[in-house]
C-alpha cells in the first residue's frame, strides 16, 4: 500500500438508510454528495457509514448489511478516490445475499464485485470500522496506519480521523 495514499480528506457517505441485502449504488452516492454540498477530489478518503458497527460481536454480525456495488466502487476510483472504508463486515454484499442474488439472476459475475475492481482499478479498501457517526460529512482529515505484512492480500489498521477546529 502506498503510504502516501495513507492520508488525505475524508467524507463520510451516509447510507445508514439502506436496508440489508440492498446494494449501494451510484446513484446513492452522487445523492449522498449533494445533500452534503462536496465534490469529490484526488486523494479524498471515502467512508461509508451504515451503522452496523454496532453489531459487531453479535453472533450473526457477518450476514447484516448492504455492500458497495462494483459499478459504486468503480465510480469513487475514477473521481479520484484510492482509498475507502466501511463500517460493517465487508465491502461487498453479505455472502447469503450475493448467493441469492446469483441464483436468482442466474449470475456467477455477482460474488465480491466489489473487491474484483480493484483487479482493474487499483484500490484499497477498509473493513469493519468504528465511530463513523462520530465524524462529520466532511472538513475532517483520515491517517490510516496499517500493519505492514509481506505477502499478505490484508492487514489490521488502525484508521484516524482528525477533527479540526
Amino acid at each position: 500500500m502506498p503510504l502516501d495514499l495513507m492520508f488525505g480528506p475524508g467524507i463520510v457517505f451516509d447510507m445508514t438508510h439502506k436496508q440489508d441485502g440492498e446494494e449501494i449504488g451510484v446513484a446513492d452516492l452522487t445523492n449522498a454528495l449533494s445533500k452534503i454540498g462536496v465534490q469529490l477530489s484526488p486523494g479524498t478518503i471515502a467512508m461509508i457509514r451504515t451503522g452496523r458497527d454496532r453489531f459487531q460481536g453479535q453472533p450473526d454480525y457477518w450476514k447484516l448489511g448492504t455492500g458497495v456495488s462494483a459499478a459504486a466502487t468503480e465510480w469513487l476510483i475514477d473521481h479520484g478516490v484510492r482509498v475507502m472504508g466501511i463500517d460493517q463486515w465487508g465491502w461487498d454484499l453479505p455472502f447469503h445475499h450475493q448467493i441469492r442474488r446469483s441464483k436468482s439472476e442466474g449470475r456467477n459475475d455477482l460474488f465480491w464485485a466489489g473487491h474484483l475492481v480493484g483487479r482493474r482499478k487499483p484500490y484499497w479498501h477498509i473493513e469493519q470500522l468504528r465511530g463513523l457517526d462520530a465524524l462529520p460529512a466532511q472538513g475532517f482529515d483520515v491517517g490510516i496506519f496499517p500493519l505492514r505484512l509481506k505477502g499478505a492480500s490484508a492487514a489490521p489498521a488502525r484508521v484516524v480521523g482528525f477533527l479540526y477546529d
